[in-house]
């Protein structure tokens, strides 16, 4: 069914006092909006999470962080930081990021991105094949020039010194050119050089410096929501919430390194230098 306004000429007429003129139908903004969404390349597990669906609770750091998601879309672009949302494995994190990602491309029409860091990585790595003819140029050319991206489960993947080059490489770009980021992460943000399964260790020194100064930080903890066999209701989170021990992410780091940063040793024995090292 054609456009009763442009007829699907995406031009509408407008008249005015003293003459009629011509501008963008809605139709066509709500085309282009649609088609940025797809090149955002959210995953289609959560290609339809907004705000409104997202189920809160009597948790004021919850709620603070979900108040500054809706501040960030009302004010963008014009924001002075970009958001790091904090916090153990299912809480909302991703529902969140990827709501405001959404309903920044639809409604200021902008180009978004989203990736997993651990996926972005990987795929990065892959273009040191021969065999592949994607440039490492041509993955990092959109990661660096989105308007808005959203990076998920920053520090999931294991700190060599590739790693911590390329990551360093996105987030300082980002930060110079002054375009926002939104950063998941199940790290929390302690200031312990010896804590190895802090953010401070997981994305190094250099990286968690600049964090400081591109996003504002926005830790909370709650109840899994995939642990639910079906949608909670808010008095269940509250429930669960509220007889939960503090939830936080079991150590991965292995023994062996933990041992060695007792001991004083800065050699953690992690691989760094070429990709997959």
């Amino acid at each position: 069914m054609s456009c009763p306004h442009c007829h699907d000429t995406g031009w509408r007429t407008v008249s005015g006092d003293e003459a009629s003129r011509v501008e963008r139908c809605d139709c066509w903004r709500q085309g282009v909006a649609q088609t940025m969404l797809v090149g955002a390349k959210i995953p289609p597990r959560y290609r339809t999470c907004d705000l409104e669906s997202f189920i809160t609770y009597e948790n004021d750091l919850l709620l603070c962080a979900v108040d500054r998601a809706r501040r960030f879309i009302d004010l963008f672009p014009v924001v002075d930081k970009g958001l790091l949302l904090i916090g153990p494995p299912g809480i909302g994190k991703t529902h969140i990021a990827i709501a405001v990602l959404r309903q920044v491309v639809l409604e200021k029409g902008v180009r978004g991105l989203y990736y997993d860091t651990r996926s972005l990585l990987s795929t990065i790595r892959s273009t040191y094949d021969p065999v592949t003819r994607t440039s490492e140029v041509d993955i990092l050319r959109p990661v660096m020039e989105a308007e808005l991206l959203v990076l998920d489960d920053l520090g999931a993947e294991r700190l060599t010194d590739w790693v911590e080059e390329t990551m360093n490489l996105i987030v300082n770009t980002r930060y110079n050119a002054r375009r926002p980021t939104i950063f998941t992460s199940n790290y929390e943000d302690i200031e312990d050089h010896e804590d190895l399964d802090s953010l401070l260790v997981r994305v190094g020194f250099r990286m968690y410096s600049r964090l400081h100064e591109m996003c504002e930080f926005l830790a909370y903890s709650g109840p899994d929501y995939r642990l639910f066999e079906s949608t909670p209701s808010k008095e269940e989170l509250q429930a669960s919430w509220k007889k939960q021990a503090r939830r936080k992410l079991p150590a991965r780091t292995s023994v062996r390194a933990r041992a060695q940063l007792k001991r004083g040793k800065a050699d953690l024995g992690w691989t760094g230098g070429k990709a997959g090292g």
